[in-house]
């Protein structure tokens, strides 16, 4: 929640939601003329958030590594099998049944991995939602298949944390190095400094970007 004009905005909790989110571009474009440049020609981005659920978890790791179309495929075909993608009804599929909803053998063992975790009470996702960033990343990371790109994609759409900004993400790196027309070279570490003029609304950010990618590429949205 924000308050205040322009720049004297006074932070009060780090998330966004559908009341503040409008406000916060509006922020930001006044920060960055390159994100002006954004809103001015495409508008406001999509507000995109998943629910604090496993099945949340399940689809950001399908989208590892894949394209989103492919991630929401197989996404829609576990929704087919199972109804509703718990711990418990994902341990009950077998090999056979789980690649025939397009789900690789590396993924399985992530997806029941983390099914497990959730069951034996080893991740408690409604704690993580008042835990800060770092706790939430440190207890993730610390199971097989959860890396960081994961994690920040967890906690910008199911958390609605608002200053993280994707560095693994190709889509997030790729319109930022077009939009300030930087080297293709151009390092991590360079790529976090510039971003660090948008604390502390990196997520927002982050999502002018994902807009302009997909405005840019004639892509409607992103899959929630």
């Amino acid at each position: 929640m924000i308050r205040g004009k322009s720049k004297d905005l006074i932070v009060v909790a780090p998330a966004f939601n559908s009341s503040n989110y409008q406000e916060i571009c509006k922020w930001l474009a006044g920060r960055d003329n390159d994100l002006k440049v954004i809103l001015d020609t495409h508008g406001y981005p999509p507000m995109w958030t998943r629910e604090n659920n496993f099945e949340s978890l399940v689809h950001i790791i399908l989208e590892q590594q894949v394209s989103l179309a492919s991630a929401l495929a197989a996404l829609n075909k576990l929704k087919e099998k199972l109804g509703y993608i718990t711990p418990e009804s994902i341990l009950g599929l077998t090999d056979e049944e789980m690649r025939a909803c397009f789900v690789s053998r590396q993924k399985m063992g992530y997806i029941r991995g983390l099914a497990v975790s959730i069951k034996n009470k080893e991740i408690d996702l409604e704690a993580f939602a008042v835990m800060p960033d770092e706790e939430v990343r440190n207890s993730l990371v610390a199971f097989k298949g959860i890396g960081n790109w994961t994690v920040d994609v967890y906690l910008m759409f199911s958390l609605q944390r608002a200053d993280i900004f994707p560095v693994g993400d190709l889509a997030a790196v790729n319109a930022l190095k077009r939009l300030k027309r930087l080297d293709l070279s151009t390092t991590k570490e360079a790529i976090l400094s510039i971003t660090e003029t948008w604390k502390p609304f990196r997520t927002v950010a982050s999502m002018m970007l994902w807009h302009y990618y997909l405005s840019n590429t004639r892509k409607k949205s992103m899959p929630v």
